[in-house]
């Protein structure tokens, strides 16, 4: 067992997110940063598509600054996060699902903050008007900042790289 642990010791260090200036990995408690900080990413798209705001809003700050401005021409915004997760239960409920997956998380730690970059898909799915899915593909940005209860987004930034589908879908709230 003694060298189970050394072996997984070694592994996790050779997985371990680089600081800043890429030096060398960290230790123990990056793991357990870089882990916890793509857990909340994960977690995000996890309550919201099981529709649990409540759970969504426990990973944010009081106030997040959000940009979905190349999915929806808006500027980014710096908004309470109860906003952002009220917009969010308005557009999906009922009649509107979704589902949201990330990959190819990359974390940059610098103290009590980090960047988590990701690839991102989701579809939405409503029927009603035709084809009921659309679907979209893009890279995400979380910047979280260490706070007395743990890790909390304050920021983050959807790049968009490919949509498809029906539009009405996504831009028409569920019932």
């Amino acid at each position: 067992m003694n060298a189970l642990k050394h072996a997984t010791f070694a592994a996790g260090l050779a997985l371990a997110p680089l600081d800043a200036g890429g030096a060398e990995p960290m230790g123990w408690q990056a793991l357990a940063d870089d882990r916890a900080i793509i857990r909340i990413a994960d977690a995000i798209d996890r309550a919201v598509d099981a529709q649990d705001w409540k759970r969504a809003r426990s990973y944010f700050a009081d106030r997040v600054t959000a940009d979905f401005s190349s999915l929806s021409g808006q500027p980014a915004a710096n908004i309470a996060s109860d906003d952002l997760i009220g917009a969010w239960a308005g557009n999906l409920k009922g009649s509107k699902t979704s589902l949201h997956l990330r990959t190819n998380h990359q974390v940059v730690l610098e103290a009590d903050t980090a960047t988590v970059l990701s690839n991102g898909y989701a579809w939405n799915r409503m029927e009603g008007n035709g084809d009921p899915l659309w679907e979209v593909w893009g890279t995400y940005e979380h910047h979280l900042t260490r706070s007395a209860a743990g890790w909390k987004v304050d920021g983050f930034t959807f790049r968009m790289t490919h949509e498809r589908g029906n539009p009405w879908v996504k831009a028409t709230p569920g019932q």
